[in-house]
């Protein structure tokens, strides 16, 4: 018993790294702007969340986002207050190009340790798994940063990637298109998805331990239920020589 408490520590501390690295794993994707959707197909529609950090070391503030997204015939923004959307569009074919949302009077941006969360609902997508969605981050002194860099050699993360966007397969039929234009479904998504690395992680060490503890157990089971038949033996024995 002594001998398995003892390596308890070892055994346990291993995948209590595994879920610390699940805790930091969800802050380190929350540093860069990216985009998400539980509802965008390919080849159909569905509510998009940019979610923007404020990164500055100057203490500035965001005070405009913008998006590119490639040539989508319907684009509607969600009514946020503070900020004003622009949606940019093609003069020919009116298929929107870009979107902008910029602080309103008021408002001074998204402050440093702040996030803001722009989503939109649009379609159709193309037909393909991910399409990348370029963001350009303005700050109030003048800093711009673009979001729109690729992956480095052997899948090295830049300094500022590209919002990419997953699709899910779909139709591509107008059913698609999404029936409430509200982001919360999509915060919610994000929240749940943290959440649950996090109790995965979680169930990795509870479990780990479950197994120690229920070995420890049988040992001792082994060891008391070993006694009682010592104990048996010796009664008998003395039974013998008393006869």
């Amino acid at each position: 018993m002594t001998t398995i408490r003892s390596m308890l520590p070892k055994i346990v501390a291993p995948i209590a790294v595994v879920a610390a690295a699940s805790f930091m794993g969800a802050g380190v994707a929350a540093a860069h702007v990216t985009v998400s959707s539980t509802t965008a197909t390919q080849g159909g529609y569905g509510l998009v969340s940019l979610v923007v950090p404020n990164e500055s070391d100057t203490n500035a503030t965001t005070t405009s986002v913008s998006i590119q997204v490639p040539r989508l015939k319907s684009v509607r923004t969600e009514s946020m207050p503070g900020w004003r959307a622009v949606i940019e569009k093609d003069p020919k074919t009116l298929e929107a190009l870009r979107v902008t949302w910029t602080a309103a009077d008021g408002n001074t941006g998204l402050k440093v340790g702040e996030f803001g969360q722009f989503t939109i609902s649009a379609g159709p997508f193309p037909q393909q798994e991910t399409v990348d969605l370029p963001a350009v981050q303005t700050y109030s002194d003048g800093t711009v940063v673009n979001w729109n860099q690729p992956d480095g050699p052997n899948g090295a993360e830049p300094e500022h990637p590209t919002p990419t966007l997953k699709l899910a397969k779909g139709t591509g039929g107008d059913d698609d298109h999404p029936a409430s234009t509200n982001g919360n479904d999509e915060a919610s998504a994000s929240s749940a998805d943290d959440t649950a690395r996090i109790l995965g992680g979680v169930a990795l060490v509870v479990a780990a331990v479950g197994v120690v503890v229920g070995g420890l157990g049988l040992v001792r089971r082994r060891k008391v239920a070993g006694s009682d038949v010592e104990t048996t033996d010796e009664k008998n024995k003395k039974k013998g020589a008393d006869e």
